[in-house]
């Protein structure tokens, strides 16, 4: 686990740290030009999440400051299982060899991360994926300790949107006590603005991540976020949750915080950029090699 002084919760400096890791950890599409990053002396700490709508691999430094990495649209895994094995190793070696050229040194070992409820078992698969592209796999985390790795919740719950799943832990005095797993995600936003709109899959995913769009967009897919609430409120039944935080990419829709506040009534808040919080909680859970 991350052995440092270093936590941008706590010193107050999350967004600033979010917004660093943001300018370094670019889509596979940026142009090469803008992916320059300098030399990484000393011990790295690498993370990869095989989300069920991303491909991230992210690079720290051995005290946690986000060096590079890169990201990428993929459906390589479903639930927490490796649904197209060949294809996640191929795309993440390609990433893996695009960062070493970055960062001109070689990557050698990174932890992963599941979602919450799946069994180990399960998700040994992930392990044999980052193996499988070169790297040496430190370990994996559940999703939720790793966010937290970032946000340093100490009571209250953490809900991480997903792209096909929304993930649901309960945390106190610092430690996960409770998780949980239910289909909803962020698919679930493209496949109800498809239908509305008579417009195919890759269209509706691309106005989902527009700006310019999103309000018009609310009404359409706020459905699927009172059906987030509704899956939350369920599982936080019997718990005292001061507050909760929305992680995920499907979190940055504009308005998703306030209808689950309104909802379970509950304070409810959304960390910025909270595409990143997973994947870098992963890096923080690999140990400086």
């Amino acid at each position: 686990m991350l052995k440092t002084t270093f936590t941008p919760a706590s010193n107050g400096r999350l967004s600033e740290y979010l917004d660093r890791a943001a300018a370094v950890i670019l889509p596979s599409f940026a142009p090469k030009a803008a992916a320059f990053a300098p030399g990484a002396p000393g011990e790295l700490r690498v993370g990869v999440d095989l989300g069920t709508a991303y491909l991230m691999l992210v690079v720290l430094d051995a005290d946690g400051q986000p060096l590079a990495g890169e990201w990428q649209p993929a459906q390589v895994s479903r639930d927490g299982l490796v649904v197209d094995f060949i294809g996640a190793v191929d795309r993440l070696r390609g990433m893996k060899q695009r960062v070493e050229e970055r960062l001109n040194r070689l990557l050698t070992h990174a932890a992963s991360g599941y979602p919450p409820g799946v069994p180990l078992a399960e998700v040994r698969a992930t392990a044999n994926v980052v193996e499988a592209a070169g790297m040496t796999c430190t370990g994996l985390v559940d999703e939720p300790s790793a966010a937290n790795n970032l946000l340093g919740l100490h009571s209250g719950a953490i809900i991480d949107v997903g792209g096909g799943t929304t993930g649901i832990a309960v945390l106190q005095d610092g430690e996960v006590v409770y998780t949980a797993d239910e289909a909803t995600g962020g698919t679930h936003f493209s496949l109800v603005i498809a239908g509305a709109l008579d417009i195919d899959l890759e269209q509706a995913e691309t106005l989902k991540t527009t700006p310019a769009e999103q309000p018009r967009l609310f009404p359409t897919v706020r459905p699927v976020m009172e059906k987030v609430a509704s899956i939350a409120m369920r599982h936080l039944r019997g718990y005292r949750i001061p507050e909760i935080l929305l992680v995920g990419g499907s979190a940055a829709f504009p308005g998703m915080a306030e209808v689950i506040q309104q909802t379970t009534g509950i304070p409810t808040r959304t960390p910025a950029r909270p595409m990143y919080i997973t994947p870098l909680g992963i890096a923080l859970h690999c140990p400086a090699h």
